[in-house]
Order: structure tokens, then C-alpha cells, then sequence
């Protein structure tokens, strides 16, 4: 038999079985872990290193413009904490300006730095708005995210058409009407 019967503590030992079972002297194979360590490190996981957090640079909001900002369609690719298996999505945000501005690259970074580690989509949400509050100086910050989690899509029940919604609605944004235009924006 190929799997032991699984328990919590025969999973080391059934993983490690089942990588016995790589010949790491083919050519091809030989270097894959050493490349799945550095894709772990400098890649999958680089936002658990508070160094690459991005740093952001506020401008004056010398236009005085006072409506909604949103960046939407921010892809992003994070890791299951659960299943260590892809997170993929698209994330939208928005804020009012409290007299700052912010790069609209920076917006991205902030979105890719979060979701670059183990995550629960519930916590990346809340994660990138409370750094929009602190970074932008504003309580005025909307982040919603729509992703498929491979965890459904490609184990378990294997539903690839499921997609996951969450949202955090800050300051202005907890208004039904500045909501819904937040919301006609991103559609």
C-alpha cells in the first residue's frame, strides 16, 4: 500500500515516503528542491519578512480632489495556510484622501506584500485595510476580495467554478450609499 492509513501522526512519515519515491539523481529533478526553497523564501512567501514590506510615500493632494479612489483588478497569489496550495484573485480598494495620496503602484505592493504568505482570505482583507488606515492617515478605506482557493478547486471537492468573496468597509465606506457606489465601481 502506497499511503498509510492517515493519522496526524504518520503524516511526516507518509510525506517523507512519498519523496523517497523521487529519484532527486535525474537531472531534472535533482535540483527542484533546492529551487522550491528559494521560490518558498524569495517568492510564495516573501511578505513574512517585514523588510519586504513596501514603504509608502504620501503626496500632498494638491488637486483637492475629494471623491472615492479605487484601484481594482489587483491580481494576487497567495498560499493556503491550511493546505499550502495557491490562493488566486483579484482585490479592489479604495479610500478618500485625508489631504495624502499614495502612488497607485503602492496600492498593489501593499495588496502582494499581505497576500505573500500562509493566509485565510477573511485575514488578508482586514490586513490590507488596517495598513491603508495607517499608511493613508484615513479611516475612509474600502478592500473587497474575490479569489479561488485551489483547496476547493483541486482537493477536497474539487469545485473549480467556487470563488470567495470577503470585504472590510471602513469610516465612509460602512455608508450604504458610498458603499454601493464603491461597489458600481468594481463590477
Amino acid at each position: 500500500m502506497f499511503f498509510a492509513a492517515f493519522d496526524h501522526l504518520t503524516a511526516f512519515q507518509n510525506i517523507s515516503h512519498i519523496l523517497s519515491h523521487i529519484d532527486l539523481n535525474d537531472e531534472s529533478i535533482r535540483d527542484t528542491p533546492l529551487r522550491v526553497a528559494k521560490m518558498y523564501i524569495n517568492e510564495t512567501f516573501r511578505g513574512l519578512d517585514p523588510e519586504n514590506k513596501p514603504t509608502a510615500t504620501l503626496f500632498h493632494n494638491h488637486y483637492n480632489y475629494s471623491q472615492m479612489l479605487v484601484e481594482k483588478n489587483i491580481t494576487f497569489y497567495s498560499t493556503c495556510e491550511h493546505h499550502l496550495v495557491p490562493i488566486i484573485g483579484k482585490a479592489h480598494v479604495a479610500y478618500y484622501s485625508s489631504g495624502k495620496v499614495i502612488g497607485l503602484s503602492k496600492l498593489n505592493r501593499i495588496v502582494d506584500y499581505y497576500a505573500r504568505r500562509p493566509q485565510v482570505q477573511e485575514r488578508l482583507t482586514i490586513q490590507i485595510a488596517e495598513a491603508l488606515k495607517e499608511i493613508l492617515q484615513t479611516e475612509d478605506v474600502a478592500v473587497v476580495i474575490d479569489a479561488t482557493h485551489l483547496c476547493v478547486a483541486s482537493r477536497g471537492i474539487q469545485d473549480v467554478h467556487a470563488a470567495t468573496i470577503t470585504a472590510e468597509y471602513c469610516g465612509k465606506f460602512k455608508n450604504r450609499d458610498v458603499r454601493t457606489e464603491f461597489l458600481q465601481y468594481i463590477k
